[in-house]
């Protein structure tokens, strides 16, 4: 899957590129089939890497929902198929570099009335490291409909352009984020996804999402990619 000029044009300006169909149905079926009770599955024998941050750390076993599950293809063989596709990983050496490593899989399920809000943040803040330049580019992959009512993505055009802004440090799942947490921005623009869906943005973007207040989930899977040997952290695979 190649790109048009028109679309590398697009994300050079906006910093972010949305994909329509860029997943078949079948292989978000299986994803759905594979991640079937992930909620009790890790709280009950939750896999050697895997990281799980929780809606509510206090909750009982019972009742905990799982925010985000960093290194999410160890337990989707879907997902670990998808990350290392040509149809990802083509756009990617497109954008960012021939050269492409697997940086991380995470998934986000926000749930139903319960998922919180994403504050107003760049990824940057968070993976910023000695020699780590800010290359890096993320693919999210739409599982549920992303709507806006269960809070889809929303990015401010032309923010990767501003350098990194200085991010407030707090003890929570989301520990670094813009002053004022998540509010909604006139320069703000939300991209709905259906299922299949990919966008493409990079890691100096100012994005965010509004909770989901909706009776319908909202899953989604982040691939982050990066260049061998950009920065001092150790790349989980290189892909090409």
């Amino acid at each position: 899957m190649h790109l048009t000029s028109q679309e590398k044009e697009s994300y050079e300006a906006n910093g972010f590129l949305l994909k329509k169909g860029l997943v078949p149905a079948k292989d978000i079926g299986r994803i759905r089939q594979e991640l079937k009770d992930i909620h009790r599955r890790m709280v009950a024998d939750p896999p050697p890497d895997i990281h799980v941050a929780w809606e509510d750390e206090d909750a009982s076993d019972e009742s905990k929902i799982i925010r985000q599950l960093m290194h999410s293809e160890l337990v989707s063989p879907t997902l670990n198929r998808i990350l290392r596709s040509d149809a990802l990983v083509d756009i990617v050496a497109e954008l960012m570099h021939p050269q492409v490593a697997l940086y991380h899989s995470k998934l986000l399920p926000k749930e139903a009335g319960i998922g919180a809000a994403t504050p107003w943040h760049q990824d940057y803040a968070y993976w910023k490291a000695e020699g780590n330049l800010p290359l890096m580019i993320n693919c999210q992959l739409a599982i549920d409909p992303m709507t806006l009512e269960n809070g889809c993505l929303e990015f401010i055009p032309g923010s990767h352009r501003w350098g990194l802004q200085d991010h407030e440090q707090h003890q929570e799942t989301f520990g670094k984020f813009l002053p004022g947490h998540y509010y909604k921005r006139e320069e703000g623009v939300t991209v709905p996804m259906e299922p299949g869906d990919g966008i493409f943005f990079t890691s100096l973007v100012i994005h965010g999402s509004a909770p989901n207040l909706s009776p319908h989930p909202r899953w989604a899977n982040t691939f982050a990619y990066n260049v061998p040997g950009n920065g001092e952290r150790q790349e989980r695979e290189i892909l090409r």
